[in-house]
């Protein structure tokens, strides 16, 4: 079992932040192992102009100059980089596969940083030692054997900097397919579908100095104490200069409540604490659509009813005018509505909704914010192009201290698509990449992640390679995952930890160990940079300063580069790239991405300036980059026939809406420990959080043990079994746990539509008491 505390549920009362976030700070620290002057010169490293960029989330740093900028979970992710464990040979020759499969998470990522290439060994069940050039050998032997390129598939994770994606997507496309699952797919892909069909541009509009302008904020299905802890700080400003801050979430989660910024000596000597959203609205799961529209049609009555009495208008009618397209159509279906269907699939009553309303039409200037809380549902994108909308009732699109900011999970998961991972390139991509690389690009639409694990289970991919990330558990459904890994010919992950995915493998297996983003890259060029994005389009350089974990450990980029060379040597599809020259300076990589993309324009020399250079937003400059050159205003009906409105015919009240969120101790799949504490979940992870009617209602008790099981009409069960039950402040009806453990309840067919996105934020289950009550917690 994973080390842990002991296991209890204690409510918290203190605030998010504080000398809560220090001490976890250095529980981690010295827990691996870098509580020395060599960690705190690593941290001091962290989001400077000459270090690396966090390698956590990807919210910007406000001064990417002087300040010393963290955040306690961007020190866990690079307190967990930076450890001085070690994963040996010695170490797998102790081990088989079978043996490392009943370790935990928690477990199998604490061993520590890999320090030498694997490849699976069949007869004895364990990963042996392989030197490199044989390991490339072996991957360029599995694709040259594919009769079809489209039968391999090639993942990224949102850890990968510009320079590597930029170059696998150019290897993977010359190889000729167009398969990229990546992160993208399962989290925010809702909004870079979304929103191009009303504002043309599939990324938010806003930066960090909107943050000091705007009057009014609303923090849509997010919790950033825990996700974005450096949002806090923004948050905190905006909160202590006046401006109001509204919280739409199920839970009230505690870090939008009250705030103690841990870099502020006032507040920690005083145990002071900022409030932080002075309104908390909790829709029910999958009931934001349902809540915005809501909204539309309150502030469109809230506007004829100033028509008829002659006064100020509350729409911005000269934007509309202007800058939009569309709007008579959908004021009408606003008008039409009925307020019932809002009431009932929102689960917020028309009082609380009018009262949000009125927050909206006063504020001037006001930003929208939201996470995976709303993408991560069947009708996500609608929902995501309800709230443009909504914004652009008032203009607030393209003004100062306002606009849209979807807050990205991964540090570069923005940078990756921009640079051209995306399994559905634009023309305009393509014929770009062919103009400047000579080589015929492949046009059809590949495989997103949904779309990858179908085709493993049905035989159609055989060779998986993963740049980063831990695909087995990010991805739903898992046991069918399992079931699809396994069917592989080969799967390769170059990685810098271990993790489950390395074990649920093909036939033949790599584990490759690279750098992380706090270490040293040096190639045949010097020590190289390599550069992210942000949630907000800044584009900014990242020097590692740490000696590699180990002398066998190789960058990324330098790996891409190596399977790129050894793969293509043996093709022929125009004209050959020096995949090794571009591994030995990555400005070539960088003017390369020049040639393609005009955006970065003079890529090498704007990152030199401190923080980087934005990359530039049509629609912030009220561009708007649609087939009719305008904003779009998008009918959508509120939906009344889900698969969760299905099962509730069947099971009645019994059926629970169940969605999957992370602990205070991880970061995505990565656990860096067993609490929650915000939430008052300490030692444990398996664990349900119910409203305490829903207990009342299902002859259930706080404390006791229950299975957990997903209702889907395709006849397969899916289970998790084994959770306590927790009474919490969570709206009827709706129920929220933690992913991974979660994620076999998922079903793999059941996603967004028209983004896939798997919908883990809205699972139709049912509870069971359990067999077998464990011990009461404490």
């Amino acid at each position: 079992m994973a080390k842990a505390g002991k296991a209890k549920i204690e409510t918290y009362n203190n605030p998010a932040g504080g000398w809560g976030a220090l001490k976890y700070v250095a529980l981690n620290l010295v827990k691996e192992h870098v509580a020395d002057g060599k960690g705190l010169r690593t941290l001091l490293s962290q989001n400077q102009p000459d270090g690396f960029d966090c390698p956590g989330c990807a919210w910007p740093d406000r001064e990417h100059t002087s300040t010393f900028e963290f955040c306690e979970n961007g020190v866990k992710a690079v307190a967990a980089e930076a450890t001085k464990k070690r994963v040996t040979n010695d170490f797998f020759a102790r081990h088989t596969v079978a043996e490392l499969m009943q370790q935990s998470d928690y477990e199998l990522e604490d061993h520590g940083r890999l320090t030498a290439p694997m490849v699976y060994d069949a007869v004895s069940d364990k990963y042996v030692p392989i030197a490199w050039p044989q390991a490339f050998e072996l991957i360029a032997r599995h694709l040259n054997a594919l009769p079809d390129p489209d039968m391999a598939d090639f993942y990224v994770s949102g850890r990968a900097s510009n320079e590597a994606a930029f170059l696998f997507q150019l290897f993977v496309r010359q190889y000729g397919t167009n398969n990229f699952p990546d992160c993208s797919n399962m989290c925010h892909e809702p909004t870079s579908v979304g929103l191009p069909g009303t504002v043309g541009v599939g990324k938010g509009t806003v930066l960090l100095d909107d943050f000091d302008l705007c009057d009014t904020l609303f923090l849509f299905g997010q919790n950033p104490a825990t996700n974005h802890p450096r949002m806090m700080g923004e948050l905190r400003h905006a909160s202590k200069r006046g401006a109001t801050i509204v919280a739409i979430n199920p839970l009230k989660e505690r870090g939008l409540e009250r705030f103690a910024d841990p870099q502020s000596k006032m507040e920690m000597l005083t145990m002071g604490s900022t409030q932080i959203s002075s309104m908390f609205i909790h829709p029910t799961l999958g009931g934001d659509l349902a809540l915005i529209k809501g909204v539309i049609k309150r502030t469109i009555e809230l506007d004829d009813e100033a028509v008829a009495a002659g006064a100020e208008r509350v729409l911005d009618v000269q934007f509309i005018a202007e800058h939009t397209s569309g709007f008579e159509e959908f004021a009408a279906d606003a008008r039409a509505q009925n307020w019932e269907d809002i009431i009932g699939e929102s689960g917020v009553s028309r009082a609380d909704i009018e009262k949000l309303t009125q927050v909206y039409v006063r504020g001037k200037a006001v930003i929208a914010t939201w996470g995976m809380g709303l993408t991560q549902h069947k009708h996500a994108v609608g929902t995501i192009q309800l709230l443009s909308n909504m914004m652009m009732l008032r203009g607030n699109i393209g003004r100062p201290g306002a606009g849209l900011c979807p807050v990205r999970g991964h540090s570069n998961v923005q940078g990756d698509r921009t640079v051209g991972i995306d399994e559905k390139p634009t023309d305009a991509f393509l014929d770009r990449l062919e103009q400047v690389f000579e080589f015929k690009a492949p046009r059809h639409h590949g495989n997103d992640t949904v779309g990858s694990v179908m085709a493993m289970l049905e035989g159609r991919t055989k060779v998986f390679i993963g740049l980063g990330g831990n695909f087995a558990m990010a991805t739903p459904d898992t046991p069918r995952t399992f079931d699809a890994m396994r069917s592989c010919n080969l799967t390769v992950h170059i990685t810098t930890k271990l993790n489950r995915s390395h074990l649920v493998h093909g036939k033949d297996a790599l584990i490759l160990p690279t750098l992380g983003r706090t270490e040293i890259d040096r190639q045949a060029g010097g020590a190289q940079g390599v550069t992210v994005e942000d949630s907000m389009s800044m584009v900014h350089v990242s020097y590692g300063i740490n000696k590699p974990a180990s002398e066998l450990c190789m960058s990324e980029t330098a790996i891409v580069a190596h399977i790129a060379e050894a793969t293509m040597k043996h093709r022929n599809n125009g004209k050959k790239i020096e995949w090794l020259w571009y591994a030995e300076d990555y400005s070539r990589i960088r003017d390369a991405i020049e040639k393609v993309y005009d955006s970065f324009k003079d890529y090498n020399q704007r990152i030199t300036n401190p923080g980087g250079f934005h990359l530039g937003v049509a629609s912030r400059e009220r561009v708007w980059k649609t087939d009719t050159g305008k904003a779009n205003f998008v009918v959508h009906a509120i939906p009344l026939d889900t698969p969760i409105h299905r099962a509730r015919k069947i099971h009645g009240d019994k059926l629970m809406t169940l969605m999957t969120t992370r602990s205070h101790d991880q970061y995505n799949t990565t656990i860096y420990g067993m609490d929650d504490r915000y939430r008052g979940v300490f030692g444990q992870r398996r664990v349900i959080f119910i409203n305490k009617q829903d207990l009342e209602m299902l002859g259930l008790k706080d404390g006791e043990w229950v299975d957990v099981v997903s209702v889907w009409d395709d006849g397969i069960e899916r289970r998790a079994d084994g959770f306590l039950l927790v009474e919490y402040d969570i709206p009827r009806g709706c129920l929220g746990s933690y992913y991974p453990e979660t994620n076999p309840l998922v079903p793999l067919e059941s996603f967004a539509d028209k983004a896939r996105t798997p919908t883990s934020k809205s699972i139709p289950v049912l509870l069971h008491r359990a067999a077998v009550q464990h011990a009461k917690v404490a």
